[in-house]
């Protein structure tokens, strides 16, 4: 690690995981970039389509499955119930007693996490000033799957915060003495 530069800073030289970080964060450029190249340099459509959807792909499989956990511990996926066919969102935070997150590691996650879905905003509203409906569509997918990360990224960070804090809560007795002492004060009192 490069000393000279404060923890959280950011360097991907600081990084715990550098390898996972560049993938992830090469992921959210190239599809951005080769979406942006494309749109200046090329008038084959359906090529920019299929590689920047193909780039999207692969950026939200490898932020959900490899990214989330590797860099802030977080994890998310979606279940089915057989029997009623609805669907729930189950998420997953790692202990912070085993595992040490980097705080450079978080910067970059969150800031590319929360950044990227505003660029293809910007991008879908200059699509709509140029009346281009194909590329609308191509945006429109992009903002599907980038904010469907970000939400269940930040509900499973709230998540693992609420849930670290009640585990704590319950280890050193505040909870479930304040539980109690609430409980019996409501049974006394009528």
């Amino acid at each position: 690690m490069d000393q000279s530069l404060p923890e959280g800073s950011l360097s991907w030289r600081l990084s715990a995981h550098p390898i996972t970080l560049l993938w992830f964060l090469g992921f959210r450029l190239s599809s951005l970039l080769v979406y942006l190249f494309g749109l200046l340099f090329t008038d084959n459509h359906v090529l920019l389509f299929i590689i920047t959807i193909l780039l999207l792909a692969a950026d939200f499989y490898y932020l959900k499955n490899i990214a989330g956990r590797r860099l802030v511990g977080l994890r998310w996926w979606n279940e089915v119930n057989p029997q009623s066919g609805e669907s729930h969102w189950v998420f997953e935070s790692s202990d912070p007693s085993t595992k040490v997150i980097s705080a450079t590691d978080r910067r970059f996650f969150w800031i590319a996490l929360y950044s990227h879905p505003l660029l293809w905003v910007a991008l879908a509203f200059l699509a709509m000033v140029k009346f281009e409906v194909i590329w609308l569509t191509l945006v429109i997918i992009a903002l599907s799957l980038t904010v469907t990360n970000t939400l269940a990224f930040s509900r499973c960070d709230k998540f693992g915060q609420a849930s670290n804090l009640a585990g704590s809560a319950l280890l050193s007795g505040g909870l479930a003495s304040n539980m109690a002492t609430g409980m019996l004060g409501r049974f006394f009192s009528r």
